[in-house]
This record gives C-alpha cells, sequence and structure tokens, in this order.
C-alpha cells in the first residue's frame, strides 16, 4: 500500500516565498511551453558547465572520438599512439577517446497520483519532467536513441525510441502533458518495468524514475531487465514523504486509495512516521542496490541538477577506479 501522505497545498509553498535559482519551473498552467524551453536551457547551461565536459553519458567504455593526448604509460594500446605529438615533443603519448557509442536509452516514467504531490519550491511531478529532460541531455549525440514508456496507473503511454533533439523535445513535452490520474488510482511500477524486458531490446541503458512508494513488487523484473541493460534509478522524495511537521492536526491521505486519516501529529507519531519512512527508503535502497541499479535520489527541496551532476561524477571515478 502506498504510503499515506500530508495534504498540503503546494502553491503555498511556492508562493510563500521567492523560489530558489535552482527550482525546475513550475510545469503546469498556462505557460507550459515556456517553461519547458526555460527547463532546456537550464539544463544544458548547468550540466554542460558543472561537468565542464567530464562527462559524457550515462554508461561506461572507450568511445571512438579523439580526446586530449597524454604522455604514454606502460599497458597503454600503442595503437592509440599519436605520432604529431610524439614528434612535436620528443616523448610518446597517446591520443584520448570520448564516448561516441550509438546508444539506446529507455525511460520508465511513474506518474500515479503519488507524484502530484509536492510541499517545497515544486511537486514530485515536476522533478520527474526535469529528471526526463536531464536523461535525454546526458545521453543525447550522433546516433543516439531514447524512448519511454509513462505510466499514470490509468494509462500507459509509450514513446518509440528516436533520435534527435526535436524527438527528444517532444518526449519531454509528452512526459509534461500526460493527463494526471484521478485520486484513488494505483500504479502499477512492476508492470511498467516489465513492459520494457518484454519483448527484449538491444542493450543499453534503462532510467527508472518514481517514487518507489508502496510495496517492492518492482524488484524481480528490476533484476532481469539488469541482465541485459545498465539501470539508473531515480527516486523522487518529498520532505513530507520523511516526516510530518509539527502543525498539530493534520490530514494524511494516500492518493492512490483515496483513503484520508484525520490524526493528531504528536511527538509520538511523528517519530515513528520518520522511522517507518527510513525503513521503506532503506528497503528501496537495498532493492536497487541488489538489482544493480545506480540510485540517484532527487528532492523537491533540494538543487536537484547538483544532485545529478554529483551522482555523474561519482559513476564515472568508480568506472575509472578512483574513489566515489
Amino acid at each position: 500500500m502506498t504510503a499515506p501522505q500530508p495534504t498540503f497545498d503546494p502553491a503555498d509553498a511556492r508562493t510563500g516565498s521567492a523560489r530558489p535559482s535552482w527550482a525546475p519551473p513550475v510545469l503546469h498552467g498556462g505557460r507550459l511551453e515556456a517553461a519547458l524551453r526555460t527547463l532546456e536551457l537550464e539544463v544544458r547551461r548547468r550540466l554542460d558547465g558543472l561537468l565542464q565536459g567530464n562527462h559524457l553519458g550515462l554508461v561506461p567504455g572507450p568511445g571512438s572520438e579523439p580526446g586530449e593526448a597524454r604522455p604514454y604509460q606502460p599497458g597503454d594500446d600503442v595503437r592509440r599512439m599519436d605520432w604529431a605529438v610524439t614528434a612535436r615533443t620528443t616523448e610518446p603519448h597517446i591520443r584520448e577517446t570520448v564516448a561516441d557509442r550509438e546508444l539506446e536509452t529507455w525511460l520508465a516514467v511513474d506518474l500515479s497520483p503519488s507524484l502530484d504531490f509536492g510541499t517545497a519550491v515544486c511537486e514530485k511531478r515536476d522533478l520527474v519532467v526535469a529528471a526526463t529532460a536531464a536523461v535525454a541531455h546526458l545521453t543525447r549525440g550522433g546516433g543516439n536513441r531514447i524512448g519511454a514508456l509513462v505510466s499514470t496507473g490509468e494509462q500507459l503511454v509509450r514513446v518509440p525510441a528516436r533520435g534527435g533533439m526535436a524527438h527528444a523535445r517532444g518526449l519531454i513535452r509528452k512526459v509534461a502533458e500526460t493527463p494526471r490520474a484521478p485520486e484513488g488510482t494505483r500504479g502499477d511500477l512492476a508492470a511498467v518495468v516489465e513492459q520494457l524486458r518484454r519483448p527484449p531490446r538491444r542493450r543499453g541503458l534503462v532510467v527508472v524514475v518514481s517514487d518507489f512508494l508502496g510495496e517492492l513488487t518492482w524488484q524481480r523484473p528490476l533484476r532481469a531487465l539488469s541482465a541485459r541493460h545498465d539501470l539508473v534509478a531515480i527516486e523522487v522524495v518529498d520532505p513530507r514523504d520523511i516526516d510530518l511537521p509539527e502543525v498539530g492536526t493534520v490530514v494524511l491521505a494516500d492518493p492512490e486509495t483515496g483513503r484520508q486519516r484525520e490524526v493528531v501529529a504528536s511527538p509520538l507519531l511523528r517519530r515513528e512516521f520518520a522511522a517507518a519512512a527510513a525503513e521503506h527508503r532503506a528497503e528501496v535502497a537495498a532493492g536497487l542496490r541488489q538489482a544493480g541499479a545506480g540510485h540517484l535520489v532527487l528532492r523537491t527541496d533540494s538543487d536537484w541538477i547538483a544532485d545529478t551532476v554529483r551522482f555523474v561524477v561519482a559513476r564515472k571515478r568508480r568506472w575509472s577506479g578512483g574513489v566515489a
């Protein structure tokens, strides 16, 4: 069962004070197209600037595009020797390569009713769209393709994998425009993951974006998917998923069943709620780790692009043998 959530109006949090510069644009209302353009510019500017060219993809491995030259070290592949630099410097140099592989990326996007919620600077749904834009940017390149399965619990939308900037923009817009499911609709993340596994697809990258609330029925299909693909799981979290505020009487609501309950947020209840939430998140983290998935946590009260950069840089360090 989906964990109950307190019902607060996210508009109160967004209008009560100035929005921080890192907050994703509000992607609902009458200015969706302008918000999507702002999101694209922000993602491209900040990811390019913060990564400074050190990362060109979400998967490891050598590439084919020439990069920088560096001095030869014992054990280097002599076939990558840069003879022009070697002749100029009279010291053996090899030419590094950067990733330029044809990659197929699939997104499993959870937009069930538990994502239509937020008490910080945005709704969790807004972060899902922002994460989709970040993945599209990090995996773009010559010959790369990206597709998506978007599930609200009420409907499943399939976006075929294609390449090109126009397709990537259309995919992000499709996720942003997906209608909200009515309250009481239960999401099924396991079924979405299973849809990605069958029929089998060429080896590539699979990114699952969800808040991972509810039962962990997605563990088995995710482990099966990892046998063929690189996996990244993006967990979207709101502060009220983790603890209750000191507000006295509060209404807890489960958006995927429609049940509500009015309770007094006593110190004991707040401790029990926090303990149960921490236990569930630990189970989610363990399940993702056992499935071999990289785990990125994005919060509605945190700089989501900076969190993404830290995650990507840490993965690159692990692949290169460094310390994360």
